[in-house]
């Protein structure tokens, strides 16, 4: 089960890494339009949007590379983080549906439990 834990960490580190990324790109993308429109309004409208946008894809994906790197330190608060992540996970369709399947599958096997238990 060790390879399959670090592979949980890993798969979730990129996953929700490519969410921060994504934030990154849409606050850049929306206050960059609004710059290059010119127009105060647009300005406006665009950065609100942008940073709004933005705020809520780090503030999701942020736990979940928190998580990760948790659990590749075999901490169970980690293993805990990552099942409520891998349950969230579960609508969105299709990766996050496949990542959270294999993240509960893993984290909740009995096999994990004793080992995040003997480490407490």
């Amino acid at each position: 089960m060790e390879k399959h834990i670090t592979l949980v960490a890993w798969l979730n580190i990129v996953y929700d890494g490519l969410g921060i990324l994504a934030a990154i790109v849409i606050f850049t993308m929306l206050t960059g339009i609004g710059i290059a429109t010119g127009e105060e309004d647009a300005m406006a409208i665009l950065a609100i949007v942008g940073t709004a946008l933005g705020f809520f894809f780090l503030v999701v994906s942020l736990p979940g590379v928190i998580g990760g790197i948790g659990l590749l330190k075999r901490q169970n608060w980690a293993r805990i983080l990552l099942l409520v992540i891998g349950f969230l996970n579960l609508v969105f369709i299709p990766l996050g549906t496949a990542l959270g399947i294999y993240t509960i599958w893993a984290l909740l096997k009995d096999e994990t439990i004793k080992l995040f238990a003997a480490r407490s």
